[in-house]
C-alpha cells in the first residue's frame, strides 16, 4: 500500500507519499480500506518530531478515518468484511489501509457519506469525553470554546446547543465569528479586537463560564481562571499557547473550580472504547437526526497532504480538513 511517510521531521514538505508494507489486523483489530482521514494539530505536532506515536501505534500521522472493512482479525465479532465505518485511531489513517481495534470503530451515521464521515471520530470523542463525560456541561450552563471555528470548536456548539447550554466562542475575526453564529453560538468574542475574560463576564452578569474547552494552553491558564464561574470547569486539550504557566491556587480555590487536561491518543484501548460507545449512544442519533452535522472545510487528494497542512497552519479554515485516497 501506499502511505504519507515522515523520513525527517519538518515543515509540510517532510511528509512523503511512499510504498510502505500493508498493516496486518492482530486479536481484537480490523483492516480499514481508507476512504479519507481528517488532519488534526497533533498530525502537525507528529511531522515536527514533537509527538511521536505510543509505542505499538502506526507510525504514519492520522488519527481518524473513513473506510470499509476488508478484513477482520482474530476475536472480532459484531462487524463483517464489506462494512462502511469510521474510526477513531492511534496513528495511521494517512494511509491506503489502517488497522483499528474494533471497538474504535464507529458505523456511518444517517446521512453522512463515507468521506465525510472521517471529520466525526476525533472531534466528537474529544467534545464528548472532555465536555461532557468530565466536566459534566449541563443544560442551562453557559461553555466557553476557544477556536469556535476549528473542527473541534464547530462540533462543541453545537453538542452543547444540543443539550441546552449556552454557548460562548472565541475566534479571529467576523467570517469565521459569522460561521460560529450560524452553527449556534450566543456569545461572539473576536480574540484579537476583545478581551475574553471581560466580555464573557458582561455576558453573563459578571457569572462566568460554567465550562472552558480550552486548545491554548499555558498562554491562556491565568485568563481562563479568570473567566470561570463559581464551581466552573476548565478542559485543557491543546497546547498552541504553550506548556508551562503559573496557576494562582488561590483563584482556583475561590471559585472551587476544577482543571483538567486530557488526550486521546495515549489513552487505554479500554478508555477509548468507553468514549466510542458513548459517542455512539448519544452523539450519533444527534447527527441522524440532522441537530449535528459534520463541519468539512476541504478535501484534499492524501498524496497532496503538504497542501493540507499549509492550509491547517494558516488558519484559514473552518471546520475540518480531510485528506482523501
Amino acid at each position: 500500500m501506499h502511505a504519507i511517510t515522515i523520513p525527517e521531521p519538518g515543515g509540510p514538505e517532510a511528509l512523503v507519499w511512499a510504498e510502505v508494507p500493508d498493516p496486518v489486523p492482530g486479536e481484537g483489530e480490523v483492516l480499514v480500506d481508507v476512504a479519507a482521514a481528517g488532519v488534526n494539530r497533533a498530525d502537525v505536532l507528529q511531522r515536527q518530531g514533537h509527538y511521536p506515536p505510543p509505542p505499538g501505534a502506526s507510525p504514519y500521522a492520522g488519527l481518524e478515518c473513513s473506510g470499509r472493512i476488508s478484513a477482520l482479525g482474530p476475536g472480532v465479532t459484531g462487524w463483517a468484511v464489506g462494512d462502511e465505518v469510521c474510526a477513531l485511531l492511534a496513528g495511521g489513517g494517512y494511509a491506503e489501509k489502517v488497522a483499528v481495534p474494533s471497538g474504535q470503530l464507529l458505523p456511518l451515521p444517517d446521512g453522512v457519506d463515507l468521506v465525510t464521515a472521517a471529520a466525526l471520530p476525533e472531534v466528537t470523542a474529544t467534545v464528548w469525553s472532555n465536555v461532557f463525560m468530565i466536566s459534566h456541561l449541563r443544560p442551562g450552563e453557559t461553555l466557553l470554546a476557544h477556536g469556535g471555528s476549528s473542527g473541534i470548536g464547530t462540533m462543541a456548539i453545537q453538542l452543547a446547543k444540543a443539550v441546552g447550554a449556552r454557548v460562548a466562542v472565541t475566534a479571529g475575526g467576523p467570517e469565521k465569528l459569522a460561521a460560529c453564529q450560524e452553527l449556534g453560538a450566543d456569545i461572539l468574542i473576536d480574540y484579537r479586537e476583545q478581551d475574553f475574560v471581560e466580555e464573557i463576564r458582561r455576558a453573563t452578569d459578571g457569572a462566568g463560564a460554567d465550562v472552558i474547552l480550552d486548545i491554548v494552553g499555558a498562554k491562556y491558564l491565568a485568563r481562563n481562571l479568570e473567566a470561570l464561574a463559581l464551581n466552573g470547569r476548565l478542559a485543557i486539550i491543546g497546547l498552541q499557547g504553550g506548556v508551562k504557566a503559573e496557576l494562582n491556587l488561590a483563584t482556583l480555590l475561590s471559585k472551587s473550580a476544577a482543571v483538567t487536561a486530557t488526550g486521546l491518543r495515549g489513552r487505554s484501548l479500554a478508555q477509548k472504547s468507553a468514549i466510542i460507545a458513548a459517542v455512539r449512544e448519544h452523539v450519533w442519533p444527534l447527527i441522524g437526526s440532522g441537530r449535528v452535522r459534520p463541519i468539512v472545510h476541504s478535501t484534499v487528494p492524501m498524496r497532496e497532504a503538504p497542501e493540507a497542512h499549509r492550509l491547517l497552519e494558516s488558519s484559514a479554515h473552518v471546520g475540518k480538513i480531510l485528506l482523501t485516497t
